[in-house]
């Protein structure tokens, strides 16, 4: 497998043109990495575009095109070479003004967008985008007969339900991310220096990854929280000498993310048994996960996710200590919409995935959260499935 499939790519090409049909537009812009990643399949934008801006044109009718900088020239040549790039008309600018057969950056970028959307007949009509900023703003003024029209609400829908070629990627990040998770029961103990901990961690997932995925593409991000810094959700600046002590709540994060999706799974582990307000608190965490996970059923509403948590934390005495809402959309960013799942009320759809990962935060003693990445269905599919259990957590 390259990345993802042409399969994928009609699927979204033809939910593109379908909206554009909705909206009266000729054409689609889509200048973020999310949505670039979307409609092209390239994975290697990771510069912001307000550095470097960039653009993929979607026209209802006809091929797709770009406009990417020059810092991506030979990742993109690999790209089409391997047949992961699904545009082939890609347009390249340079950086350098003084440098001949390149398009410089500045002031020009702009021209050179209204002259490809001249060249492809998009020089008049509505042209929906995702973000109304940057370079591509300016581009009605040379094109006065262009409207560009913001279409990002509308836009998000199309990335809740995963295709199922999506879906076997994100099983295949989740069974790697539980073995990240064993990996980590054998290495959290006293006295190991926490950013140690999580560079070692790395270095032999991503060994595992390659002998399970060769030829394809993974990530991974990393971060364990350790004692009173955990008691922050994404911690608390965390000190570079900062080690595990015994007695310490210790939450970790493994995010993987193969062939372009991403999934979470978090756990949290005891650095020798826990005390009595520590046990408590994991007893809550866990419950109000499960129990969020129990209504992650097609149908629900989405804001049932959070309300089934919270109706936990309500009944152990522990809502004060409560400080995010109990998870959000993933797949190809880490956060995924929808941005408002606490106060979302309309019903889950078959095939969206969720993260669920409630947490409780106790002042100077630590944080509780538990996190499994679920795809919604008339049975919820939990995807990660490291043991939830106080006994298999708490390390001697």
């Amino acid at each position: 497998m390259a990345l993802l499939s042409r399969d994928v790519y009609e699927t979204r090409l033809a939910a593109m043109r379908a909206l554009m049909d909705a909206h009266e537009l000729e054409a689609l812009a889509l200048l973020t990495p999310g949505w670039l990643f979307f409609a092209t399949n390239y994975p290697e934008l990771h510069l912001a575009p307000w550095e470097r801006p960039v653009a993929v044109v979607v026209p209802r009718e006809g091929a797709p095109f770009a406009l990417l900088h020059e810092l991506s020239s030979g990742a993109l040549a690999d790209s089409l070479r391997r047949g992961v790039m699904w545009v082939s008309d890609v347009t390249i600018y340079g950086e350098h003004p003084r440098v001949v057969d390149r398009v410089p950056l500045a002031p020009q970028w702009r021209e050179t967008m209204a002259d490809l959307l001249r060249a492809h007949g998009l020089g008049r009509g509505a042209i929906g985008v995702d973000a109304l900023a940057g370079p591509l703003a300016d581009v009605p003024r040379l094109l006065p007969r262009l409207e560009l029209i913001s279409i990002g609400a509308e836009l998000r829908e199309l990335r809740l339900v995963k295709h199922p070629e999506e879906l076997d990627a994100m099983r295949a990040g989740a069974a790697l991310s539980d073995w990240a998770q064993e990996r980590y029961r054998e290495g959290i103990r006293p006295g190991r220096l926490v950013t140690e901990l999580d560079w070692s961690m790395g270095a032999a997932i991503m060994e595992e990854a390659a002998r399970r995925h060769p030829g394809e593409h993974v990530e991974l991000y990393l971060a364990t929280l350790a004692g009173e810094a955990s008691a922050s959700p994404h911690g608390a600046g965390m000190r570079t000498d900062a080690r595990i002590e015994r007695g310490d709540v210790v939450v970790n994060i493994v995010c993987v993310r193969v062939n372009g999706l991403w999934v979470e799974n978090e756990r949290t582990w005891f650095c020798g048994a826990p005390d009595d307000v520590q046990r408590r608190a994991f007893e809550a965490a866990t419950e109000a996960m499960q129990a969020g996970v129990a209504v992650c059923r097609t149908g629900e509403p989405v804001c049932g996710i959070d309300a089934a948590a919270a109706a936990v934390y309500e009944r152990t005495g522990h809502a004060r200590f409560v400080r995010t809402r109990t998870g959000h959309g993933i797949g190809i960013e880490g956060h995924e919409f929808p941005h408002d799942m606490a106060f979302n009320t309309r019903p889950l759809r078959a095939n969206e995935v969720y993260t669920v990962e409630p947490g409780i935060y106790l002042p100077g003693v630590g944080g509780f959260r538990q996190d499994d990445t679920v795809v919604i269905g008339d049975e919820p599919e939990v995807l990660t499935t490291t043991p939830l259990e106080l006994d298999w957590l708490t390390l001697a």
